[in-house]
């Protein structure tokens, strides 16, 4: 939302750009809330108007909707689920395994502790938020972004239904790989890709997807759910290419850096272009 409305902070790929942080210095200086964890005085506003219509009994969705009514992105948003979905983190701490949220093992331990499992708590009593069905039948391609495929398209893709739809869809599904040259671009995915033993390689985050018509990691079909892409985009590696057409996904070799706009830009092209090469009759 802030990234198509024209207010994302750039550099940081996150919040709110010309942000200040007086709110949460407040905050601070009364002791209220993790001092490791804070949001800037913009984004706190976004929060406040979100926190009081999921107070007064709006859903998800609708929420979205109102707050994109100011930043007109220019495309339809939704959430993956109008349910209550939080990510959480099985750790080793002192001798014991508990579970953290997300956000505690990601900012507070910046993943320094070994991710021995990711729970989506609440992903199996959720349901698809309206519309989101709707739009990937009807879509004409979908891409998966070179997202932390655990957290990010892994918690979506965790709500019944969601990867159903995707595995059904008409239209042909690529995938960006968010690793390039044997680590992520940014953010720690290697950590919670250990977590569901997957390497950290682009051959083997579209082996986790999988190809569609086939289950993942070329695991019997009884053992995963059937997989997911038809197309996979690698930064420049011709030895991952092999590999994962090895496995039925059709890839391309392509720049994934995404070093400014036109650099980015030119890496969706190249996904459309090969959701084109892909689609069925």
């Amino acid at each position: 939302m802030y990234t198509l409305g024209g207010g994302i902070h750039e550099e940081q790929g996150w919040g709110r750009s010309d942000e200040s942080y007086a709110v949460k210095d407040e905050l601070k200086a009364y002791g209220v809330g993790p001092e490791w964890f804070g949001l800037g005085d913009k984004d706190f506003a976004t929060h406040i108007v979100r926190t009081q219509m999921l107070g007064a009994g709006y859903p998800l969705s609708a929420v979205t909707e109102a707050l994109c009514a100011r930043w007109q992105p220019g495309v339809r948003l939704l959430p993956m689920s109008d349910d209550r979905v939080e990510t959480h983190v099985m750790i080793e701490h002192e001798g014991a395994r508990k579970a953290v949220h997300f956000q505690e093992f990601w900012v507070k331990l910046h993943a320094s502790v070994p991710a021995l499992a990711i729970i989506p708590v609440g992903a199996e009593s959720a349901a698809p938020a309206p519309g989101v069905l709707d739009a990937l039948a009807q879509a004409d391609v979908i891409l998966f972004p070179p997202s932390n495929p655990i957290v990010s398209v892994g918690s979506i893709l965790s709500v019944p239904g969601i990867r159903e739809a995707v595995a059904k869809a008409a239209a042909p599904v690529v995938g960006l790989s968010p690793i390039i040259g044997g680590a992520p671009v940014r953010g720690m995915a290697d950590k919670v890709l250990a977590a569901v033993g997957v390497e950290t390689s682009a051959a083997a985050v579209a082996g986790h997807y999988g190809a569609r018509g086939g289950s993942r990691d070329g695991a019997g079909a009884d053992a995963l759910p059937e997989g997911l892409l038809d197309g996979w985009l690698v930064d420049t590696d011709e030895a991952a290419v092999a590999a994962v057409e090895a496995a039925g996904i059709a890839c391309r070799a392509v720049p994934l850096w995404m070093s400014d706009l036109d650099a980015t830009a030119a890496m969706a092209r190249a996904a459309l272009e090969l959701a084109e090469e892909v689609r069925r009759p």
